[in-house]
């Protein structure tokens, strides 16, 4: 049985500068398992044309190869850890 809470509809607009993250490429959150993700940190993060607030773009760093790379903010399929505040 897991402790952890429902994740939000929009998961991506949660994620902060230093959160640790599953991108997923062309899977669902539940099909993780089958590959096509990677897990990276989040170092920057770019707000909508329309609502500044509301964050499109990631910039994330691979921690299996440190290539920073650009991704869509719905390619975020979960919150592994928080930043540290």
């Amino acid at each position: 049985m897991s402790t952890a809470g429902p994740e939000p509809l929009c998961l991506f607009l949660s994620v902060e500068p230093g959160d640790i993250v599953i991108v997923g490429q062309n899977c669902s959150p539940i099909e993780l398992d089958g590959g096509g993700w990677w897990i990276g940190c989040v170092l920057y993060v770019v707000g909508g044309a329309k609502k500044p607030c509301a964050n499109s773009l990631f910039q994330v760093a691979c921690i299996d190869t440190g290539t920073i790379k650009i991704v869509n903010a719905d390619l975020v399929q979960r919150i592994l850890q928080k930043r540290n505040v």
